[in-house]
This record gives C-alpha cells, sequence and structure tokens, in this order.
C-alpha cells in the first residue's frame, strides 16, 4: 500500500496556488502595470493555513517547572482561510513543487489583501460573519 504525502503548513504561514500574471485577476483584483512589471505583486488561492503565532501560555508559566508533560502549543490564528484569494509582496514567497504542482509558501506579514466571497442577503449586502 502506498505511502499517502500531505503538506504541512507551519507558524504564520500560507501555502498558495499561484495565479499566472494577468493584468485582472478571476476575483476582480486590478494589477496595475508597475506591480505586474516589477513583480512587486502576486496572487493566487490559499490551499492551506499555518496554525499562526505561537503565544505563551502565562498561566503556566507561572505554575510548576517540574510537570511531567509539556504544555500544548497555543496559537493566535491567521485571518487568511483556505480558499480565500490573496494578493501578497512576491519577493518574500518561497516556490515549491509538491507531486507535480507549483505553490508558494507566503509569510503572512506578506499579506496585502484577501478576498473572501460571501453570501449576500436579500437588501444586497453581505452577510456578517
Amino acid at each position: 500500500m502506498p505511502l499517502h504525502k500531505k503538506l504541512i503548513v507551519v507558524g504564520d504561514r500560507l501555502l498558495v496556488r499561484p495565479e499566472e500574471g494577468e493584468e485582472k485577476t478571476h476575483t476582480g483584483l486590478y494589477l496595475p502595470a508597475t506591480a505586474q512589471n516589477a513583480r512587486v505583486a502576486q496572487s493566487g488561492w490559499v490551499v492551506s493555513v499555518g496554525p499562526g503565532y505561537p503565544m505563551p501560555d502565562f498561566a503556566e508559566a507561572v505554575g510548576d517547572y517540574l510537570e511531567s508533560s509539556p504544555p500544548e502549543p497555543r496559537y493566535m490564528p491567521l485571518q487568511a482561510q483556505e480558499g480565500d484569494y490573496v494578493l501578497f509582496v512576491r519577493k518574500s514567497a518561497i516556490e515549491i513543487s509538491f507531486e507535480g504542482k507549483d505553490y508558494l509558501i507566503v509569510p503572512n506579514s506578506s499579506v496585502l489583501v484577501l478576498v473572501r466571497e460571501d453570501w449576500m442577503d436579500g437588501a444586497g449586502e453581505c452577510s456578517e460573519d
């Protein structure tokens, strides 16, 4: 039986399936020529999101240091979610290939904007999360 491999995104990073250089993205974002020519910004779809920023647990920090098991890690989650469309600073992304597909690993600090689809209510306004 063959092993199944998967990518696990760590920390404050996003795994992004890049959208190849179009002037206007599928979501309606317009990238001006200056952003395209200099390759300052790039866009794509969020495939996976890391757990977020590690946070100390202050309640356990003042407790007994000789505990038998280490404390469970705690994280402050990121705004990005799987399926979001993301515009990010290109130079901070790392290109990888995994099982024949190209991806980018993008640090959360490089994200410029997220586009998330939402249902419209009867009055034409987006519903709140």
